[in-house]
């Protein structure tokens, strides 16, 4: 499978509601994806992960979907361009922490959207590497 989105390799961050950044991007449902992971945050938002992963393990396709808030939108985009053309195993070093040190501004209160976030990313890899 070709890569379709280019990552940005040396992202540097995001303020909150810039509304240059693309939300949209990377949203949606994949018909195909070679892994895939839902999960339901405490806050009431789900998230769902699909990647597309090649012969060597690299995520050559990620989007996600949610019906989550800009917050938890925001994170799942920034997650999708730092885990994009990543082996599965490099993008299991991608943290909350780091999702949210990228999004500059993001509320206190919305913190925990970078947790569902991570974790639904760290399910789909699961659900990658227990493939038979």
């Amino acid at each position: 499978m070709e890569i379709k989105k280019e990552a940005a390799a040396e992202f540097g961050g995001v303020e909150y509601g810039d509304k240059n950044f693309d939300l949209a991007k990377y949203f949606g449902q994949m018909n195909d994806p070679t892994c895939s992971s839902y999960i339901k945050g405490p806050c009431g938002d789900f998230m769902e992960f699909y990647l597309a992963v090649n012969a060597e393990s690299r995520i050559t396709d990620i989007l996600y979907y949610t019906e989550g808030c800009d917050a938890t939108r925001t994170c799942a985009s920034v997650i999708c361009l730092m885990a994009l053309n990543r082996t599965v195993i490099q993008a299991l070093s991608i943290s909350a922490g780091e999702v949210i040190s990228k999004i500059k501004g993001l509320p206190e209160d919305h913190k925990h959207c970078a947790i569902l976030s991570v974790s639904t990313l760290y399910r789909a890899i699961a659900d990658y590497l227990l493939l038979p």
